[in-house]
């Protein structure tokens, strides 16, 4: 289980304390505002982050003392960071050796990482050859590939069209299933993993507002905030 317990955080004109608990794997949509402190909370537990005060453990182990690198945790964002003098395999490559020198089991885990996310046999295509889905799954294959068991995903998907977003994550909710593995995922759009996530979160002015399971946490009389934003995504998806 990852337990996120009080940590806060302080910045000029905003404060903030989350308190998260998400069991072992399961799927964790995180939903709320711009500006409310989601990519903070996933930065938090990454290790980009340093609470003043708190505590954050994943499967009984204090994640607190980790560098990010040392943390059992794989990150993708919505920026998919490819390079465009790489190949595919080689931008997934990165996730097991910045230096690229890779053993014959690297190379393997590279090809059943692509495979996972359905680009087999495009393993030798640069960005600029793949399509803007393409591209997202083999940002998502580099993050698979590290074998971290907790994934966190922050807007992966919010420049892809609906049906691409919706496959997207049901690639991810497949793999996590397959694996095992705990995934902690933002989005603007709830409707997308309301039928997918065990859990939701809706986080605002810093703080984890309400945690439920989705349906029951999107309640918008729960609060006003939570009420204004799914009378907005009702709105902007009419």
């Amino acid at each position: 289980m990852l337990i996120v317990d009080d940590c806060r955080l302080s910045y000029p004109g905003f404060e903030a304390a989350y308190t998260l608990e998400a069991p072992a794997g399961a799927m964790l949509a995180v939903v709320g505002p711009s500006g409310g402190g989601k990519t903070t909370l996933l930065s938090l537990i990454a290790g980009f982050e340093t609470p003043y005060r708190g505590r954050l453990s994943f499967a009984g182990e204090d994640l607190l003392p980790l560098a990010p690198a040392e943390r059992p945790v794989a990150m993708m964002f919505q920026d998919n960071n490819l390079f465009a003098h790489l190949t595919a395999a080689q931008n997934v490559g990165l996730g097991i050796r910045p230096s690229l020198r890779l053993a014959p089991e690297d190379r393997a885990r590279v090809t059943e990482a692509l495979a996972a996310v359905d680009l087999a046999g495009l393993e030798a295509r640069r960005p600029e050859a793949l399509s803007g889905g393409q591209r997202q799954r083999v940002a998502l294959a580099r993050a698979l590939v590290s074998k971290k068991p907790l994934l966190l995903l922050d807007e992966p998907f919010g420049a892809l069209d609906p049906g691409l977003r919706r496959e997207m994550i049901a690639i991810v909710d497949a793999l996590r299933r397959a694996r095992g593995i705990t995934v902690l995922i933002t989005i603007h759009t709830p409707e997308d993993v309301v039928d997918r996530a065990d859990v939701l979160a809706f986080v605002a002015d810093g703080r984890v507002i309400v945690q439920d399971a989705p349906r029951a946490a999107l309640d918008a009389a729960r609060d006003p905030r939570i009420a204004a934003f799914v009378g907005h995504g009702a709105h902007a998806n009419t």
